[in-house]
């Protein structure tokens, strides 16, 4: 029973496999252009860099909106039926029933000021009464405060409001650098998958290449040997480099489809599609200056904005423990008018004028220097935090001069690496006649496709050097080279100006 099904099993995975064979996938043939734009359009880190930017919008508009003034419009309903102890006029105490309804409804009007922190109010409410007794008709009475207009401060407090506007702005300008970074990013991140494909493809080329080549010339010593036109030593030697073309070409099989799988998912792909690069040997030409890119990166990079967010965010910090280690003080102002009646129009009849004001003090007196103490660490914190700052910006400055001074050395390299490539496919061309022409040895010929395939890959690696060197400058320097604009895929406001957002864009370049 078991030998069935161990025959069963491997005959239907033979008729599986059969039809895999025999079933056409569609191939796509892809640039490196055409695969950046599909990781822009389709990768995980471009749709979760959308959605980051997205989210930083709403906060920037969050944050806008507390400069606005806002209306409120609210109402607290109640009703209450429940035995309660009442004061007498004697001063004695008398458990009475109470069943009554309360509604109100008002409208109010805040503005937070800026200059001070502080917020004042304008409200307008209104509230009903109605006591029901059993039997009797309901007692109904209104209580109106046509206008009341507030203000409330901190005298001494931390003004939150100033803090955001010189803070959020400055948080917003980098989320919006960050995603054309990130962006840039990505297309770095796809010339890494699109060149371990072409490399893998190359190999797998080279080595179908190779193997053909080698079936050729094994058969062709076969006939040299058996005429004593070469030694039994030379005819192995040609088959061992066939069969280990053969393995060449079945490991370079395998890594092409890894190298498949993963750049179709990261492009968001099905599976079903076969996916072949296409080379362009073709690149920009241009050089870089140094004190340019520079510029461009403090420009446009996101570090330098993220540098200054650290340096506001230690002085609020420093301002903060001030703030909390004083005397602390909270005033409160409020003047309206007011009226009651029976009825809703005599509520707002001949009002009378309600004026309240409160001032709350709080001073330390003995906190055994806890105030104090945390004044010193935000300080302290505060200096370390610029020291850092400080190092980052030059590691900032650092990292961009070496990332220029490699791109204009790869440019060079890939001159090089070019050249090389086909002076080597010739040199093999040439050394496999003079091996048919019986002019050289197996040895010469090895050298030469050794050489050849050595060439082929070093001038995919230098491609692949040189693109991926090229996105990483531009996502550091936010600016295109090539076409000497600006690199802008989201929204980009003048912020210092006070400009409102913009909606976003995914454009694609």
């Amino acid at each position: 029973m078991r030998t069935t099904i161990l025959l069963l099993l491997t005959t239907l995975s033979l008729t599986a496999s059969a039809q895999g064979e025999t079933e056409e996938r569609p191939e796509l043939q892809l640039t490196l252009g055409e695969v950046i734009r599909l990781a822009q359009e389709r990768s995980p880190s471009a749709i979760a860099a959308r959605h980051t930017l997205e989210a930083a919008e709403w906060n920037y508009r969050f944050y806008k909106a507390n400069y606005l003034p806002s209306v409120t419009l609210e109402s607290n309903p109640s009703y209450s039926r429940s035995i309660n102890k009442i004061t007498q006029p004697d001063g004695t105490y008398n458990y009475l029933e109470q069943n009554s309804l309360s509604t109100d409804l008002s409208l109010s009007i805040r503005q937070n000021i800026a200059l001070t922190g502080g917020t004042f109010s304008v409200t307008s409410s209104a509230e009903r009464l109605d006591l029901f007794k059993e039997g009797e008709s309901s007692l109904t009475s209104y209580s109106t405060q046509p206008v009341y207009i507030g203000y409330s401060q901190s005298l001494f407090g931390l003004n939150s409001l100033k803090w955001d506007r010189r803070i959020q702005p400055v948080v917003y300008r980098e989320a919006c650098k960050q995603y054309n970074e990130t962006m840039e990013l990505v297309a770095s991140q796809a010339c890494n998958y699109f060149f371990a494909l072409a490399k893998a493809q190359a190999d797998l080329d080279i080595a179908s290449f190779n193997h053909a080549s080698a079936d050729t010339l094994y058969r062709f010593a076969q006939g040299r040997y058996n005429i004593g036109t070469i030694t039994e030593n030379e005819m192995l030697q040609l088959e061992v480099n066939k069969l280990n073309e053969e393995a060449n070409r079945i490991n370079a099989q395998f890594s092409v489809e890894d190298q498949m799988q993963s750049l179709r998912s990261y492009l968001g792909l099905h599976d079903n599609v076969d996916i072949r690069v296409v080379l362009e040997d073709s690149v920009p030409h241009f050089i870089v200056s140094a004190d340019e890119a520079l510029t461009l990166a403090y420009e446009h990079s996101p570090d330098p904005e993220y540098f200054k967010y650290r340096r506001l965010q230690s002085d609020r910090n420093l301002a903060s423990a001030k703030a909390n280690a004083g005397l602390k003080a909270n005033i409160y102002l409020q003047f309206g008018l007011t009226q009651t009646g029976n009825e809703l129009k005599s509520a707002y009849r001949d009002p009378i004028n309600s004026q309240a004001a409160s001032i709350s003090l709080s001073l330390p007196i003995l906190d055994w220097g806890r105030g104090r103490g945390q004044v010193k660490v935000a300080r302290s914190n505060r200096e370390l935090t610029y020291l850092q700052v400080e190092q980052s910006e030059r590691d900032f400055k650092e990292n961009v001069q070496r990332i220029v001074r490699q791109f204009n050395q790869q440019a060079a390299q890939m001159t090089i690496a070019s050249k090389t490539d086909f002076t080597a496919e010739r040199r093999y061309e040439v050394a496999r006649r003079l091996y048919l022409m019986g002019k050289s040895t197996i040895l010469d010929l090895n050298a030469a496709t050794s050489e050849k395939d050595t060439a082929r890959r070093n001038h995919i690696s230098a491609l692949s050097n040189y693109w991926s060197l090229y996105y990483t400058l531009r996502s550091l320097t936010g600016y295109d080279f090539e076409r000497k604009e600006k690199i802008e895929y989201g929204p980009h406001p003048d912020l210092p100006q006070g400009e409102e957002v913009n909606t976003i864009r995914t454009r694609v370049k």
